[in-house]
């Protein structure tokens, strides 16, 4: 892997990506695995060095730090009670790979064939499911009809198995929601343990998995430290994108692609790029002072995020992970750690999960859940709570809420304006309050009273609608799954932004490949589905066939 620093005026390759993370590693490794063609890697921020970058735990110590994640956050409004909402998006090799929640989610199938009837071919659920398989190395049990053996990308599960953990997961099933063993294979609905990118000890980034292990190829070159300012274009055709090295504006430099530009900034930076380059809406860039290169007004549009509301309880008769993790339980884990035994620094900060509706007639999962044998203090992010903790946590898996996000000005520096309108649409705030009602059930179960105590948030006497919506709003927090700045779509749609090959509608040579790409959200953690889009899109910018789907999703009865 070569990080050249030297200063060259101009370097020219086949092709050059853009930004280093879920997919950029993916599509840096498929491309290059042919000698004959050459490609650049540019990335905004550092090497991966950090070592919390790789203790799974580690986390939350790079996650507001701003030398390794982009800080970006929410506009207020009267939903999140005048609060901006912090959305952290990784800024390394890696990319949020090397900071999120480790969760390895892909959805339900309706996700993709949604995509596939709104008029992308190629995008169905049998289609992609194969470039899921690709990429995944699946540490478990799981039917192989779904999952993947040979991938690069470890997935496995957890080893570290707490007691109310189990009463948890017992205690949902006499609420109806049965265990399921894999989420991931055929059908969703359920509750049991998260499957994780852990191998071992370590986290399992992109960078680990898909770069590390090919830096000794001479084709690939890939520059940290490296952010784009602006895609090159001669006409209608991109040819090459314009860097600062160290965030420097002094020392521009660009590089040139003979084939192609793939963008894979996220669902952020990437409209902000191409705002910035003057592809976008004419009435933004003008308001800004941008020269309009190409009108494309879906840029920065259709933006959606995951918000999700936590409720805290205080445990009894048992030891949680807010007193494992200080002095000398702290000390116990570490060297747990070290010697390979189960231990809770190598877990996801989400142990259990629950999939379910949030109405009995619906046909499929509407909410997606979250628990652990922990809790954090009220107003302080990634602080435990002094007293043994228990958290019951859920999401909307599809927000009706659409937002935007749009460049400030043509400072390539400046941080965008970011607005999800959280809980805009009515219909989000019901589906909403009916999974914080699901989630205090779950804490109140049978299988759970052992342990549970009290509930600390929002509190026993916090019953009525109003009451609840108005925690939610004072007191959620985004699940870090932006999408859909850049969305699929024919070009008979005036807000999409790229074909179902990837490629921006009405420019030559540049492809987008992240999570903005995605029409619709898909009923998941976005990280799977975007490694998924990175491997289909190498073969696509290759030209090689698709893969073939291997199975008959209806013989077997998969969840629709």
């Amino acid at each position: 892997m070569k990080d050249t620093q030297k200063e060259n005026s101009k370097e020219t390759f086949d092709y050059v990506i853009v930004g280093a993370g879920a997919a950029g590693s993916i599509i840096a490794n498929r491309l290059s695995a042919d000698p004959g063609v050459t490609v650049c890697l540019l990335e905004a921020g550092p090497p991966d060095w950090h070592p919390f970058l790789h203790i799974p735990s580690g986390f939350i110590k790079v996650l507001f730090n701003p030398a390794y994640t982009w800080q970006f956050s929410s506009e207020p409004t009267s939903n999140t009670a005048g609060r901006r909402i912090p959305i952290p998006q990784g800024r390394t090799l890696g990319g949020s790979t090397s900071i999120n929640g480790l969760a390895y989610n892909r959805g339900q199938p309706s996700d993709y064939d949604a995509w596939e009837k709104a008029g992308n071919r190629g995008w169905s659920f049998a289609e992609v499911l194969p470039y899921f398989k690709r990429s995944e190395n699946r540490i478990g049990t799981g039917d192989d009809k779904f999952r993947g053996r040979r991938g690069e990308l470890a997935v496995s599960n957890l080893e570290w198995i707490h007691p109310i953990c189990e009463a948890f997961i017992e205690g949902a099933a006499e609420l109806g929601m049965p265990r399921n063993p894999d989420y991931n294979g055929a059908y969703q609905e359920g509750v049991g343990y998260y499957q994780r990118t852990i191998k071992g000890r370590w986290r399992m980034s992109t960078a680990r998995a898909f770069l590390r292990p090919i830096k000794s190829r001479n084709n690939l070159q890939i520059h940290t430290n490296a952010q784009t300012t602006a895609i090159l274009l001669e006409g209608k055709r991109a040819t090459g994108v314009r860097y600062v090295r160290n965030r420097d504006m002094g020392k521009t430099q660009e590089v040139y692609a003979r084939r192609e530009v793939i963008i894979c900034c996220g669902a952020i930076n990437t409209p902000k790029l191409l705002q910035i380059s003057g592809i976008g809406s004419s009435d933004l860039l003008k308001s800004l002072g941008i020269p309009v290169r190409h009108e494309l007004p879906g840029v920065g549009e259709n933006l959606h995020d995951h918000y999700s509301v936590r409720l805290v309880a205080k445990v009894k008769n048992s030891t949680t992970m807010n007193e494992l993790a200080t002095g000398f339980g702290l000390a116990g884990q570490i060297t747990r750690w070290l010697f390979g035994k189960p231990n809770i620094l190598a877990v996801s900060p989400s142990l259990a999960h629950w999939f379910w509706k949030s109405d009995d007639r619906m046909n499929g999962p509407d909410l997606q859940g979250v628990f652990s044998p922990a809790s954090y203090k009220e107003g302080y992010i990634g602080m435990l709570d002094n007293f043994p903790g228990m958290t019951v946590g859920v999401w909307q898996h599809r927000p009706y809420s659409v937002g935007f996000v749009r460049a400030q000005s043509a400072d390539p520096l400046q941080d965008p304006i970011v607005q999800p309108n959280y809980l805009d649409d009515p219909r989000d705030q019901q589906v909403l309050l009916a999974g914080i009602r699901q989630a205090r059930k779950l804490l109140q179960t049978s299988k759970l009273s052992k342990y549970f105590e009290s509930e600390v948030l929002p509190g026993a006497d916090v019953t009525s609608d109003e009451a609840l919506l108005s925690f939610a709003r004072r007191y959620g927090v985004s699940s870090y799954h932006v999408m859909g700045t850049a969305k699929m779509g024919m070009a008979s749609d005036p807000m999409a932004v790229v074909d179902d090959q990837l490629r921006v509608h009405g420019i030559e040579g540049l492809r987008i490949a992240d999570s903005s790409v995605m029409p619709s959200m898909p009923s998941a953690n976005t990280c799977a589905a975007t490694m998924m889009i990175a491997e289909k899109a190498a073969d696509m910018i290759l030209g090689k066939p698709p893969l073939v789907p291997d199975l008959q999703l209806n013989s077997i009865g998969v969840e629709a």
